[in-house]
């Protein structure tokens, strides 16, 4: 990214508040001049002194002059108070104003993109994270540095070279000349750290990734006692951050130093010249001095040329993370209008298949036929695609090839919104949101009542559970057990109410009493809708109307229990040893 693609992508966060801009920038000039006073102060009392002295007057003559310097000197550093408090002040309302709109923007578009951006290499939670806040926090920085550091110095070096010029163009001349050289010194530094700076944001990354993955793993970890290993893959991760860091330092003191030179024979040549031109009678005493001063006026926002270029920098290497996130349009998530006044609930999969984004095949020419008002399950060995079938019927994904309609509409042309306002859906591990479990339970339907809640709650065999915690519906919900989180999540879904309801393993995490009572629950709200579920419940999957067996992405077997079991197949071999896995021939005898 350039600076004028930056400045183009920031400007319409910076353009509302343009007055705070407009206002800052007034102060900035007001600034600039009262920068100079004390040039002119110091030049005129050098030179009134002198003549002075030359008279052999002492204090006594020169009352009046410390008199009017005091007051000149004491009135510019209250006005220049004043202004530096309101561009400090006025600078960061800016920063703080867009670094809001930044990070509320961001927010607001990724929520818009479809599962797939997230799923897509270098999208890893942490990696997205670090992008985000060290954009924000660049862009903001240098929008404060802008507006409270560099455009003053600027100003008020643009300012004093203006006036060295006035006063002798030779002197002008001279402090003119240093700019470009510090500005040539500045850029190769600028140039040199680019690649390493570029680096430093990657390692960054994966190590904010890695932290991540740590705190999500620490139980596996634990249990593996691979402590130590973790530690060591963070080691190396963090040895080549150090090492970056390292060169760039190295390489900033180098050009450090350097500039300093530069700026040091800048002043030697002023003195020299200044000196001559009061020997050869063309300058005063005091002319010396007020060179010197404006002359340090001039170099001192080239001083903080490297700063400004670090800043710079910075800006444009994690601007450019952030402005991929913010501007990656092609992945928002398409929606269709089609709103129907009612769903019946068919599905058709016709031909589908599915790559996911990193190019592994999940779906292979499946067709379906899912109808309203029964039970469909999806069985097979992990791996198999029955997820994926519900991905893409709730519009997470959409098909490689072929189509799929619902109630023979094209799924793309319904309005996504709408569509998954009428699907509920409960997952083997559903997310529970950082709040009390009243909110939780209420994301289903925030309209809900508290009566709503609590009969939803009571659905999900998780009511009287709740009512013994001290806090009630106001308590933690991640403060849970695994088994009781997911009956969060079920009461959740019948609050929602949809005609749709896809099940994967909604009873995987519940011990064998609370899955009776799930199941008890499930078979109520099943009734009157379409309902596909993915279940190694034999009694869930007995139970379905028509039972979809998957391997390897395609459909295999279709038919009832007794149909696909007496085919002989996969749904056999997988039934089979679902029931010797539960050891049924013993259960039965001591049933008996």
């Amino acid at each position: 990214m350039t600076l004028t693609e930056l400045f183009k992508n920031i400007r319409p966060f910076v353009y509302p508040y343009r007055w705070l801009v407009v206002f800052t920038l007034i102060l900035t000039l007001a600034g600039s001049l009262t920068a100079q006073v004390n040039a002119w102060v110091l030049r005129y009392t050098v030179d009134h002194i002198n003549n002075l002295v030359d008279q052999h007057k002492g204090v006594k003559e020169g009352a009046q002059l410390l008199a009017l310097i005091s007051l000149i000197l004491l009135s510019k550093e209250i006005l220049n108070t004043l202004i530096q408090f309101g561009q400090k002040y006025y600078g960061e309302k800016l920063r703080i104003y867009v670094s809001k709109d930044l990070a509320q923007t961001v927010v607001e578009k990724v929520l818009t993109y479809k599962l797939a951006f997230f799923s897509s290499g270098g999208n890893e939670s942490g990696k997205l994270q670090i992008r985000i806040d060290r954009g924000i926090e660049s862009l903001t920085r240098m929008i404060q540095n802008f507006f409270i550091d560099i455009l003053p110095l600027f100003a008020s070096s643009l300012v004093a070279l203006l006036m060295m010029f006035n006063a002798n163009f030779y002197v002008g001349l001279v402090g003119l000349s240093i700019i470009p050289v510090y500005f040539f010194v500045t850029r190769r530094q600028a140039q040199k750290l680019s690649g390493a700076r570029r680096s430093i944001r990657k390692f960054r990354e994966n190590k904010s990734q890695g932290i991540l993955s740590i705190f999500e793993s620490i139980s596996v970890i634990k249990s593996f006692v691979r402590e130590n290993k973790e530690a060591d893959k963070q080691l190396i991760l963090q040895n080549d951050l150090t090492g970056a860091q390292l060169k760039t330092r190295k390489i900033s003191f180098i050009f450090d130093g350097l500039k300093s030179f530069v700026e040091q024979i800048g002043i030697v040549l002023i003195i020299i010249l200044t000196a001559y031109l009061v020997l050869n009678g063309d300058m005063t005493i005091g002319a010396i001095m007020f060179h010197i001063l404006l002359f340090n006026n001039v170099s001192a926002p080239i001083r903080q040329l490297h700063r400004i270029y670090d800043e710079m920098n910075d800006a444009l290497i994690y601007s450019e993370g952030f402005f991929e996130i913010l501007k990656a349009d092609d992945q928002i998530e398409k929606s269709g209008t089609y709103k129907p006044e009612k769903i019946t609930g068919k599905f058709e999969l016709v031909n589908v298949s599915f790559k996911y984004p990193d190019g592994t095949p999940a779906l292979h020419t499946v067709n379906m036929e899912i109808y309203p008002n029964k039970i469909t399950a999806l069985v097979g060995l992990s791996g198999a695609g029955k997820s994926t079938v519900i991905n893409l019927l709730d519009k997470f994904y959409e098909p490689t090839k072929g189509k799929i309609l619902l109630d023979g509409i094209p799924l793309e042309e319904y309005d996504t919104a709408f569509l998954r306002d009428n699907i509920g859906l409960v997952l083997q591990k559903n997310h529970i949101f950082n709040g009390t479990i009243a909110e939780n339970i209420l994301y289903g339907n925030p309209d809900a009542g508290q009566e709503d809640m609590v009969n939803a709650a009571k659905k999900a065999y998780i009511h009287d559970q709740i009512t013994e915690l001290p806090q009630g519906y106001d308590s933690p919900a991640l403060s849970l057990s695994g088994g009781q989180q997911q009956r969060i999540a079920i009461a959740r879904m019948f609050l929602k109410n949809p005609p749709i309801i896809f099940l994967d393993e909604p009873t995987a995490s519940l011990d064998a009493i609370s899955t009776e009572q799930i199941k008890n629950s499930l078979d109520a709200i099943k009734k009157n809708r379409t309902v596909i579920i993915i279940s190694h419940s034999l009694s869930q999957i007995i139970d379905s109307d028509c039972i979809y067996v998957m391997k390897g992405g395609k459909v295999v077997e279709k038919g009832t229990h007794e149909e696909v079991y007496a085919h002989g197949g996969t749904y056999k071999d997988i039934f089979d040893s679902m029931a010797r896995s539960l050891n049924l021939d013993k259960i039965s005898k001591t049933l008996e």
